[in-house]
């Protein structure tokens, strides 16, 4: 591919001051001033250049660039071509006499509305897309199409839930989380290398599962720099339900008007009630705050509080819940040593 461009640069280079010769040769442009005809060589070598960088620097955006734009500017450009040439016969051949004159129009009408049309035309083709995206919304609304965010695919509850039923309906894959997700696994942090190979390693399982259509779609919004608001936008054009762990992420949607699930706040809904009185098996794992305090986690990671299980450290107790409090970022469970809770119920019993 290098080599190519290579030989792009010097044969456009060397056509470029050819020609610049031959037009001299042919219409005797600059008379018999060597220096100037010279330097008109070099205008035409360095025209031939620019064009050879300016011809590579497209191919390269046009690499990155969707089928469907691509096809719709190439569709434009030729309808303004033709058009410029309508346009040109008629003016060259009935208004303008002279051969430089006709040159110049031309060229300034081809250039004109040939870009005209390649504008048009890519903007028509990205515009069809979407009248295609919105076209089907109603379908995707009525399945329940999910747009899934980084956070959710990395996190991988996403594809277990997926498995098991509990979630139907297209799961919708952005490219821009795609590059994300890609972005970070090529992280030089080896912790964020391996969460961005284990975001793609769960997008692949659940393109395996039957129950989850996966739909990736190339639709951005170039002037929306983050990838949350690209989230958001999409999830508008689609009348879909974004799939997130990001709180900050749920509550700006929520502002939006857009429906959000979020997979830590269903964990929390799933998660077992805890009754005052009743006895669980607790690993005290450190002390806690005040004098005497032990503290041990359950499963699901909720913090139990356990009074006077400090010398209990490294042991698995059997405590009593005394209260459960329930916070913005989670619950905590205060309980009480069984055993001490049996002596205050002996105590209470003899009074």
């Amino acid at each position: 591919m290098n080599l190519m461009r290579v030989l792009l640069i010097i044969f456009a280079s060397a056509s470029g001051y050819f020609i610049a010769d031959q037009i001299d040769s042919a219409y005797n442009v600059l008379g018999s001033h060597q220096a100037i005809k010279d330097n008109f060589r070099y205008l035409g070598f360095g025209s031939g250049l620019i064009i050879a960088i300016l011809t590579i620097l497209f191919e390269k955006r046009a690499r990155k660039t969707p089928l469907r734009i691509v096809a719709g500017g190439a569709l434009g450009l030729i309808a303004g071509l033709i058009v410029a040439n309508l346009l040109t016969y008629p003016l060259v051949l009935n208004v303008l006499k002279n051969p430089y004159l006709e040159l110049v129009a031309y060229l300034l009408i081809n250039c004109v509305t040939g870009y005209v049309g390649l504008s048009i035309g890519m903007r028509k083709g990205d515009e069809f897309r979407n009248r295609h995206l919105q076209d089907t919304a109603g379908n995707e609304k009525d399945s329940g199409a999910k747009i899934l965010d980084t956070s959710v695919i990395i996190d991988g509850r996403i594809a277990d839930i997926c498995e098991i039923g509990f979630i139907d309906g297209s799961m919708v894959i952005p490219q821009f989380v795609l590059r994300e997700l890609q972005y970070i696994a090529d992280s030089p942090d080896p912790v964020k290398r391996t969460r961005g190979k284990r975001g793609l390693d769960i997008l692949q399982r659940i393109q395996k599962q039957v129950s989850c259509g996966v739909t990736i779609t190339d639709k951005d919004f170039p002037d929306i720099k983050e990838v949350d608001g690209k989230l958001l936008a999409l999830a508008k054009v689609l009348n879909a339900k974004v799939v997130t762990n990001d709180s900050n992420l749920n509550k700006i949607a929520e502002l939006q008007g857009v429906s959000v699930l979020n997979l830590n706040q269903l964990a929390t809904a799933m998660r077992p009630a805890i009754l005052p009185g009743e006895v669980m098996n607790i690993l005290i794992l450190k002390e806690g705050k005040e004098q005497g305090q032990g503290i041990g986690y359950l499963e699901d990671g909720t913090m139990v509080v356990i009074d006077n299980a400090k010398r209990h450290m490294g042991k698995n107790v059997d405590v009593a819940v005394t209260s459960v409090l329930q916070t913005a970022s989670g619950r905590m469970i205060f309980s009480k040593l069984k055993e001490e809770v049996k002596g205050e119920v002996y105590y209470q019993a003899a009074n």
